[in-house]
């Protein structure tokens, strides 16, 4: 067993039982031109972890953590889109429209995929997600009880939004889960320090949240 020093306290978790879930780290969100950008976000708070998510991913298939990616994404002709959700606000481009780098969260163009530094490997599975939460509408769920994963650790974006979300579906699906703080980014940073408070409030009534540098410490324990 792995135990992290974590909030609210510690966090011990099985390396082959436990998966790496790194949440829509997409070009859309996180590059210039893109979704988030259009929205008027500064992108370089989410970009600013990066690298940080790297080394997170490395220290994990270093270790034995399965690592599962997600995308928000949707099919061309928008039918798996609520109106709510490609009419919701007053953006200059909407879900579906043609962006700088292709039609706006939809899979299979450019913007929609995972920045190159990130890049998944071939093993590595792919969630295509409509909504928010990673559960809804795919085959996650699925794909952890087959594997027999326990915990899971989260990274990604947005803190307050798709990380959150999936972790509250998580928590409610018995699965213990780990956010690592410096691994995770909102475009607003009061949100992120929002989230984290209810994350790991009450005892963790949602899971634990700690630094990549106490994971990766305790990891090492592990040869």
């Amino acid at each position: 067993m792995v135990t992290v020093n974590a909030q609210p306290y510690a966090y011990e978790f099985d390396p082959p039982s436990t998966a790496l879930i790194v949440i829509d780290m997409q070009r859309d969100f996180i590059e210039p031109g893109g979704f988030g950008e259009t929205l008027g976000n500064n992108i370089a708070l989410l970009a600013a972890i990066v690298p940080t998510v790297a080394k997170l991913l490395a220290a994990c298939r270093q270790h034995g953590v399965r690592v599962i990616h997600t995308r928000e994404a949707h099919r061309a002709d928008l039918s798996d889109c609520p109106p709510a959700k490609l009419q919701r606000g007053n953006p200059k481009l909407r879900i579906g429209d043609q962006g700088a780098m292709g039609r706006i969260l939809i899979d299979g163009e450019p913007g929609n995929d995972i920045l190159a530094e990130l890049a998944p490997l071939p093993q590595e599975t792919v969630i295509v997600k409509p909504g928010k939460g990673a559960f809804y509408a795919t085959a996650l769920g699925d794909i952890l009880r087959l594997q027999g994963i326990t915990h899971l650790l989260f990274a990604g974006v947005t803190t307050e939004v798709c990380v959150q979300t999936t972790m509250r579906e998580a928590n409610d699906r018995g699965y213990e889960c780990l956010l690592i703080e410096d691994a995770t980014e909102s475009y607003f940073p009061e949100f992120k320090r929002a989230a984290m408070e209810m994350i790991r409030a009450q005892g963790g009534i949602i899971g634990w949240t700690a630094p990549l540098e106490k994971l990766a410490s305790a990891l090492k324990g592990i040869g």
